[in-house]
């Protein structure tokens, strides 16, 4: 499969289940996907694919800076891995804090931006739940 029918794919893939975090976090269906993580899994084994395609393809990637980072990138199937990547950490971290809210119990319209933002800005959601975590937690 080519690596821009996979990257639309995993991006289909994905928005389900943030839909149901953020909307239905306590649905039998969203706690079962969450439990056994079935959605970054899936990501997971593409990503395995597609980074192995790359390096068999273009040889060992460098990390070493910016540029050489860059590079990579302009490779299609390292694209379409390190955007799995992104998306498959992004969900893990959006499960974690919905997971988290169970004990804290932040209310939803709190939790849902910091899920969306999340989902769209990875750190930037994650700052914001933990910058109202530490607030819930300061109030008990």
């Amino acid at each position: 499969m080519a690596p821009s029918t996979v990257f639309s794919l995993a991006n289909i893939l994905v928005l389900p289940m943030w839909i149901l975090m953020i909307f239905l976090p306590k649905w039998k269906l969203t706690r079962f996907l969450i439990d056994f993580k079935i959605i970054p899994i899936v990501l997971s084994v593409v990503y395995v694919f597609y980074i192995l395609q790359a390096i068999i393809g273009n040889g060992m990637m460098d990390f070493g800076s910016l540029e050489s980072v860059m590079e990579l990138f302009t490779v299609q199937n390292a694209a379409a891995a390190g955007w799995i990547h992104y998306l498959a950490f992004d969900l893990l971290i959006g499960m974690w804090m919905v997971n988290q809210n169970k004990e804290i119990n932040i209310h939803s319209v709190l939790m849902a931006p910091c899920l969306f933002l999340t989902f769209m800005f990875g750190p930037l959601g994650f700052m914001l739940f933990t910058a109202l975590k530490a607030i819930k937690s300061k109030r008990i």
